[in-house]
């Protein structure tokens, strides 16, 4: 599985206030490019807190990419994936509408209740680890479920998380015209940190969009 990394930040790094509320860091050209990659996905992965903090829907904008899609045999809208180890994304949550299939990667922790409940909201769950997701593993079972491209949105927890288990292909980054500062604010990559073996990264190119800048790399 090829995986992708994509995220707006701040200036300073951050990818939202220290409430956790969204804020409009890119502009319509940096959108459009977004929309361009998720609609050469085969899925779209966030962790639960975007889903709690945004609602988003993970799906393709443009009618014309997801005709193509169409047309290449695919559906039109890549699935969506929800890194939610206790299962708490809300039943109502945009993420299960019936635009897209959606899968829900889970802990073993996870109440067997709110498993029935979610799945029949409409998700696929997909449960390894005992405490938190295994991410190798749930990556590995949804590869097996002829998932090859996964471009991943946020938020800074589930980067950490796969850049801590080398899984992480490309990085792209928009970095916009906002300083939004606070040190509760999440950052591009939460978690527990690295304190040695940091990720290596290759630069691709750097690319002026909009009012700031988008700079690719590749993880080494």
């Amino acid at each position: 599985m090829h995986v992708v990394v994509n995220a707006a930040m701040s200036a300073d790094g951050k990818l939202s206030t220290r409430e956790r509320e969204q804020v409009a860091i890119s502009g319509p050209a940096d959108f459009d490019r977004v929309d361009a990659l998720r609609a050469e996905s085969d899925a779209v992965m966030v962790g639960v807190g975007t889903v709690l903090a945004d609602d988003p829907s993970l799906t393709v904008d443009d009618d014309a990419r997801r005709e193509r899609r169409r047309e290449g045999g695919k559906p039109e809208n890549p699935a969506r994936i929800v890194a939610d180890s206790r299962i708490r994304t809300p039943t109502d949550a945009r993420v299960l509408d019936d635009r897209a299939e959606t899968y829900l990667l889970t802990s073993e922790a996870a109440p067997q209740d709110f498993v029935a409940e979610i799945t029949d909201a409409g998700a696929e769950v997909i449960s390894t680890g005992d405490q938190r997701v295994d991410l190798p593993a749930a990556l590995a079972e949804l590869e097996s479920r002829g998932i090859d491209r996964l471009m991943v949105e946020g938020g800074g927890e589930i980067i950490f998380s796969l850049f801590e288990a080398e899984l992480v292909d490309e990085l792209s980054v928009y970095v916009g015209p906002t300083v939004i500062g606070g040190w509760k604010a999440p950052t591009l990559a939460d978690g527990d940190g690295f304190v040695d073996d940091f990720p290596e990264l290759s630069l691709r190119d750097v690319e002026g969009i909009d009012d700031g800048v988008l700079i690719r790399w590749d993880v080494c």
